[in-house]
């Protein structure tokens, strides 16, 4: 049976309903739908979607972060964050078990402008990967979400310019070698390995998504487990709704 699954980083899950989110959920009909910077607290928000579950992750913070999923078939077990304090309190990580995988979805940290939060976000990179590891020493994982980082040069338009910029230093482009090297595939560069210009993120400054200077730092990883399932990976630059696009994985499971 093949599996839809669509990521979305919606920039504020209020503000994508009034830009056409429902539009895109209803014709993509997706198996399971993961979105990211929801910036809801608990009842601002009352989504029909009728044939799925709902599970909401809320940052304490108001307005800020979140991650929800949703997903026809019921899951096995549900849980939210990764266990840590620390990282716990912005609503970033769900996991929900099926009976052949896990399906992760992450908001990572974002380093900020001058690299204020880079020290945490290594904490968080080191603490994450450890995570999805545990997750996969009992069953394949699939991880999704907005991972803020570019990882290769071929990943972004202007890769000279933003070098040493959050979401493509060389510390945040390391971290993801590292989970690659754990036995992580990057899906669209599973399919697409030499293909350049398509992006998943475009600054909302400069018409950057006019003229197309985008950032692809939307991803779907799976552990090598799922790779003869792997059927094919999309990035759905038409869609727009928010500062991000969604990106699709298809399975055969």
């Amino acid at each position: 049976m093949e599996m839809k699954l669509i990521s979305w980083n919606v920039n504020g899950i209020r503000a994508c309903v009034q830009k056409g989110f429902l539009d895109f959920f209803g014709e993509t009909d997706a198996d399971i739908f993961c979105i990211q910077e929801s910036k809801v607290q608990e009842g601002q928000i009352d989504l029909e979607l009728p044939g799925y579950y709902q599970y909401w992750n809320y940052a304490v913070k108001k307005g800020y972060s979140g991650t929800a999923i949703f997903t026809k078939k019921e899951p096995l077990t549900v849980s939210y964050g990764i266990g840590m304090e620390e990282h716990d309190q912005e609503g970033r990580v769900i996991t929900l078990e099926f009976d052949e995988f896990y399906m992760v979805t992450v908001y990572t940290p974002n380093s900020q402008d001058g690299l204020a939060r880079l020290p945490y976000r290594m904490r968080w990179e080191e603490d994450f990967l450890g995570y999805l590891e545990r997750l996969k020493e009992s069953k394949p994982v699939v991880v999704c979400g907005d991972m803020n980082v570019a990882h290769q040069e071929i990943d972004l338009k202007n890769p000279k310019t933003n070098h040493k910029n959050a979401g493509f230093t060389d510390e945040e482009r390391e971290k993801f070698t590292r989970l690659l090297q754990a036995g992580f595939i990057d899906t669209w560069r599973y399919f697409h390995p030499d293909t350049q210009g398509v992006y998943s993120w475009w600054s909302y400054r400069f018409k950057a998504r006019e003229k197309n200077a985008g950032w692809r730092i939307d991803y779907f990883c799976v552990s090598q487990g799922l790779e003869d399932r792997l059927r094919g990976a999309d990035i759905h630059t038409d869609i727009f709704g928010s500062d991000h696009c969604p990106i699709e994985l298809d399975l055969d499971m």
